[in-house]
């Protein structure tokens, strides 16, 4: 019945989509009537820029160059009335051209710009300039001496006629620049009335999608989140659109449903509780158990091995070739018998004979564990090289016997016929000094890479290079145990590059040993 009520009135409420189309339609009216208004209010600015600068600039320029075209004419008709010279005759003649190419310039910025009084003006001058022509200038230059002073009252007419050109062209570019003036301003005034509309939009929008949709959404998720932090009695209530109402109830169904299943995930934690503690208990029963059995094999296995030597040495020759082969099967297998119990006692000793890390020299102990290991490099004419190593915490006898494993490796899967050259170097990383050993040997393929450091794996067999297989495995024990890391660096290359890490601040020697 809760359920139900809840939908019903979920059904009553926008949805998010109905709101933010509202949005939308609302934006887009109003990005509409921008584009508009601002649309107009360039175009009249583009329009009055055009006619300054396209017709009123060029026909004020056009026009004073007419009046120097007119001077022109009268100084070339003055000079030859003087000198009767033709050269004279030569300004007059392009002052004649220059008069008819501006006033036909005029004439099209006249009709461009619909200068009506404009084209009246230019007419004026022409019939001015025309009547000063025939009246004067032609009866000069045919030899005939006309009335000077009639000549200048008709080029006085000729010059009030282009000064009134010029004025009234000038008029127009002032009452043209006025127009681009208030264009400007409108353009101005246009874009902050637009600024203002959508900043005032913008807010409204805000504060309409606060309110509707984030406070709504906040408030819920300040629920969701009372109920992980352990509030999982408490109800919770959506609000807002109907989206957001409908996932309250989702959410609140999800609470009662954890409520439902929460002593049950109780009584799973509790089982995986005992389970852990058997398992550790397990795990620390089983490497007691290999701790004592390796212990405990010593002593009857040093007794078959002493008996073993003490016939071979007695016996041998004495009794027949396969009773001498039996004994020395006996030997050698009492032998390797020895060794990997030794060996499985060091892996079961790692962290157990820890009391707490100390300061250690890597290249000390680097040093002491070539020095272990000369009879090897000498069997093997190898050579062991120590680079410069820090001063890490951490167990010395455990980081020697770390040491021991990778080069002895190193000296022993050699290549025949190559010396093998072992050389250990260390450099800073992220999680704190990182060593590297690397040889010139055999190698190991990459699909080996972790394989190796899996207990008894062996990659060759005993005749061909002996040994238990836990050596890796150990140094994996001992560098963990320290919490570091360890893998082999397949990025190519002859030899073999182990790398591990030890941190610049280890984990703390473990208190049970």
């Amino acid at each position: 019945m809760l359920t139900a009520r809840r939908s019903d009135e979920g059904a009553r409420r926008w949805p998010l989509s109905r709101i933010f189309t509202l949005v939308a339609a609302v934006a887009a009216v109003l990005a509409i009537t921008t584009i508009v208004l601002g649309g107009l209010a360039l175009a009249r600015l583009t329009a009055a820029r055009a006619a300054l600068l396209d017709v009123a600039g060029p026909a004020v320029i056009a026009a004073q160059q007419l009046s120097r075209a007119v001077v022109d004419q009268e100084t070339g008709v003055r000079g030859f009335g003087l000198t009767g010279r033709p050269e004279f005759m030569d300004p007059y003649t392009s002052g004649v051209a220059d008069e008819r190419t501006q006033v036909a310039a005029l004439r099209a910025y006249a009709a461009t710009g619909g200068f009506d009084h404009v084209g009246r003006d230019i007419d004026a001058v022409e019939q001015a300039a025309t009547r000063w022509r025939d009246a004067y200038a032609n009866p000069t230059f045919a030899g005939v001496r006309p009335d000077a002073v009639e000549g200048r009252t008709l080029f006085d007419g000729v010059r009030a006629a282009t000064g009134t050109l010029t004025a009234d062209i000038d008029v127009q570019r002032l009452a043209d620049r006025d127009r681009l003036n208030a264009a400007a301003a409108y353009v101005t005034v246009t874009g902050i009335a637009i600024a203002v509309v959508m900043i005032a939009f913008l807010a409204a929008a805000a504060v309409g999608l606060r309110r509707a949709v984030l406070r709504p959404v906040s408030d819920l998720a300040a629920q969701v989140r009372d109920v992980v932090s352990g509030g999982v009695q408490r109800p919770v209530h959506g609000a807002g659109p109907r989206e957001i109402f409908e996932l309250g109830e989702d959410v609140d169904a999800m609470r009662l449903h954890i409520l439902h299943d929460l002593d049950e995930a109780q009584e799973v934690n509790r089982r995986l509780d005992r389970q852990t503690r058997d398992l550790e208990r397990s795990n620390r029963d089983l490497e007691q158990f290999a701790y004592v059995a390796s212990h405990d094999l010593q002593e009857p296995l040093r007794k078959v091995s002493s008996f073993c030597q003490l016939l071979q040495r007695r016996y041998g020759g004495q009794l027949d070739e396969r009773a001498d082969q039996y004994i020395e099967f006996a030997v050698d297998g009492a032998s390797r018998m020895q060794r990997l119990i030794n060996d499985l006692l060091a892996f079961s000793r790692v962290g157990r004979t820890t009391e707490a890390f100390t300061p250690v020299d890597l290249g000390e102990v680097a040093a002491a564990a070539a020095a272990q290991l000369d009879q090897v490099r000498v069997d093997t004419g190898g050579t062991v090289t120590v680079g410069v190593l820090p001063t890490v915490t951490g167990d010395a006898t455990l980081l020697r016997q770390l040491l021991v494993n990778l080069l002895g490796n190193g000296l022993k899967f050699h290549r025949d016929g190559v010396a093998p050259e072992v050389t250990v170097s260390a450099r800073t990383v992220d999680e704190g000094w990182e060593i590297a050993v690397a040889d010139n040997g055999i190698g190991i393929e990459p699909e080996y890479a972790d394989k190796v450091f899996v207990i008894f794996q062996r990659l060759h067999g005993r005749d061909l290079y002996p040994g238990t297989g836990i050596g890796l495995s150990l140094a994996k024990k001992i560098v963990e145990f320290h919490g570091g890391a360890i893998g082999l660096d397949t990025t190519g290359g002859p030899g073999t590059v182990v790398r591990f890490t030890l941190p610049t601040t280890p984990l703390p020697a473990p208190e049970e040993k």
